[in-house]
């Protein structure tokens, strides 16, 4: 499997389910789609913090030829099916209706082979309870995703999910900022080229006069 050169992926969505959304973009010019092969989707859920580095070493290793990529080719799907999914349904709040819509997203789930343990906290000082999971395939992968998916559609006020205003822009994330008044997926990126075109336009008006 050849190494992947793609720089580090998108993690601006305040939401992690969105930020699976935003594994393909065009953070420039040309369109970037993190998960294009297998290597691609163990990455991303390296740095998306969803599998331990253990465990996708030990699934790299055992993996047979095309399978981890036949596994990002259904990451994919599950992408694309998720996209339709929120597109439909954001901007006001998710109702109860929408399960029928999320049984597939259900069926995924009835995968899982997970268990709770007691383990030391993260300040070392007593204990806590952790999920882990049992990896016993490339298949398995995706269940992170998904709980991620089943997480956000229980959780999230959908009211809140938006598209960043860049004319060229297709990344999504969830506002939480005080008057859900986030308009741009990145005021360094977006908002600042909004800025300049809106000065251009402004010195075009001016000249015309």
């Amino acid at each position: 499997m050849h190494e992947h050169q793609h720089q580090p992926a998108i993690f601006i969505a305040d939401a992690l389910a969105l930020d699976f959304l935003n594994s393909v973009a065009t953070p420039v010019s040309e369109p970037v789609d993190w998960i294009d092969n297998g290597d691609g989707l163990l990455q991303w859920l390296e740095q998306a913090g969803l599998v331990p580095a253990e465990a996708l070493a030990t699934l790299r290793s055992q993996a047979l030829p095309g399978e981890l990529d036949a596994v990002a080719t259904q990451a994919r799907s599950l992408r694309e099916w998720f996209r339709s999914f929120v597109q439909t349904h954001m901007g006001k709040p998710l109702g109860s209706e929408a399960l029928r819509t999320l049984e597939s997203l259900n069926r995924l789930l009835e995968r899982d082979d997970a268990y709770g343990q007691i383990v030391p906290s993260a300040s070392g000082a007593g204990l806590a309870w952790q999920w882990q999971r049992r990896w016993r395939s490339p298949e398995s992968l995706l269940l992170p995703i998904a709980a991620a998916l089943a997480k956000f559609v229980c959780e999230e006020d959908f009211s809140a999910v938006k598209a960043c205003e860049g004319s060229r822009c297709t990344l999504m994330f969830a506002d939480h900022t005080r008057g859900q008044r986030r308009r741009w997926c990145s005021t360094a990126v977006c908002g600042n080229r909004a800025k300049v075109a809106a000065h251009r336009q402004r010195k075009k008006e001016a000249g015309m006069r």
